[in-house]
């Protein structure tokens, strides 16, 4: 809480701090932390490891969050020294983001139908999350007064409660100015929040509500590939690389706050650098 960190990453520490606290109570009959050493967080991440209950990206996660709990308690006078100490976090191995093409994207967003309030507020909230590159999060948690439909843009709270300003593409507004006129005010509740988007029982979506409609228009569109939210995202990004966008606008766009995280998205359009390479090298352009 003192870091600002989001109330979807305070549950995963907590449910953290619980198995460790479980863990420990099994194996030591309770949990001492002045007398805890660093081979016994050593000991419980590799438990959960080979237990094969996590994998390598949830581990470096989950190490991540174990050594700042050491260097708390040690802050704040409840060990002695820090028990996490030698910790280190595996590495990963730097898999590429999948992404759907431009024309499996357009079936997606063309699949909700437009005769109900729920098809409206389907296919306004795809149109979003493509259009302007949105996690999860901050799609869901979108109020009324953070979009400009006149402007075109929208201010989007990110990781971290940082603020950033998305722009939304023609077919983005009109999607969303036909929603909240003709389908949201059929879906509000006396219990309605000021969010974006809702549900039919009038409150915010949740996330596996977003989920489920994100499936359910890739299977209406016949894409027999896994298709989830955050793929959206990612062809949003590939698709603004392959047009041309620079990395640095890609980087705002997305919210990065390290432009190494955006890079991977470079090694992603092959076609695109091998097109620079036969413009721009002088052995290699065409006479």
């Amino acid at each position: 809480m003192e870091r600002g960190h989001a109330l979807r990453t305070q549950s995963i520490q907590r449910k953290l701090l619980e198995r460790l606290c479980l863990w420990l109570d099994r194996k030591k009959s309770g949990v001492d932390w002045r007398n805890l050493q660093p081979d016994d967080i050593r000991e419980f991440l590799s438990y959960r490891r080979f237990s094969g209950r996590v994998g390598p990206t949830t581990l470096r996660l989950e190490t991540s969050i174990l050594r700042s709990l050491g260097a708390h308690l040690q802050k704040m006078g409840r060990t002695p020294s820090s028990m996490s100490v030698g910790l280190r976090s595996p590495k990963l191995s730097r898999k590429l983001p999948p992404s759907l093409t431009a024309e499996q994207v357009r079936r997606i967003l063309d699949s909700p139908s437009p005769k109900t309030p729920l098809g409206l507020r389907d296919r306004a909230l795809l149109e979003l999350l493509y259009a302007a590159g949105l996690r999860a999060s901050e799609i869901l948690s979108l109020r009324i007064e953070q979009l400009d439909l006149p402007g075109r843009s929208a201010r989007v709270i990110g990781k971290g409660d940082k603020e950033r300003l998305v722009l939304l593409g023609s077919a983005a507004q009109a999607s969303l100015q036909r929603y909240l006129e003709t389908a949201r005010p059929k879906l509000v509740r006396s219990k309605s929040g000021g969010e974006v988007f809702l549900g039919n029982h009038g409150r915010r979506l949740t996330t596996s509500h977003l989920w489920g409609i994100v499936k359910k228009a890739a299977q209406a569109a016949g894409l027999d590939t896994r298709v989830y939210p955050h793929l959206l995202r990612h062809s949003f990004a590939t698709h603004l690389l392959s047009g041309g966008a620079d990395l640095r606008v890609i980087q705002e766009l997305l919210g990065h706050a390290s432009i190494g995280t955006t890079e991977i998205y470079t090694h992603v359009d092959e076609d695109r650098l091998a097109a620079t390479i036969d413009r721009f090298h002088p052995r290699s352009r065409k006479k």
